[in-house]
């Protein structure tokens, strides 16, 4: 089962995806995590990203890293080793759907802590929720959060 919120709308990222796409030219072409593909470039991600895999990303969208100040997000943009720890975060080493996810209480991320899985009240990661998920990519798949994950 899929979970999707009105947060983010499927005609938000649905139309510019294809399976043809890896994980970064499907963010570069869904419009909405422009904030992220230049995190990625600043942390120098993005081949990793392009790479074989598979991947999982939990993507933020532009509108997730709004929430952060913006003297705080341009210090962290700054901060490759911080930057890098924080994206690392966000993916999950192999190809792990939205139904994968719902039957895990954690999932241990590339950076190497885990997030917290709760599905008690939709699908939420590390306490952001997953507004759109199972976006499928020739490496990986990615699930779209509301929220900017941040490790410990």
């Amino acid at each position: 089962m899929t979970i999707i919120t009105t947060q983010v709308s499927a005609a938000d990222v649905q139309p510019q995806i294809s399976a043809r796409q890896d994980i970064v030219e499907t963010a570069v072409a869904a419009g909405s995590f422009n904030t992220l593909v230049t995190a990625l470039k600043a942390a120098g991600l993005i081949q990793t990203l392009k790479g074989i895999g598979p991947y999982t990303v939990f993507a933020p969208t532009d509108e997730a890293f709004a929430k952060i100040p913006k003297d705080e997000l341009n210090a962290l943009l700054q901060d490759k080793q911080a930057l890098t720890k924080v994206l690392t975060y966000h993916v999950v080493p192999g190809k792990v759907t939205a139904m994968d996810i719902k039957k895990l209480d954690t999932a241990k991320t590339a950076e190497g802590q885990s997030l917290s899985i709760d599905t008690s009240s939709g699908l939420k990661v590390g306490g952001a929720n997953v507004v759109k998920g199972d976006i499928m990519t020739t490496n990986g798949v990615i699930h779209v959060i509301d929220t900017v994950l941040v490790p410990n």
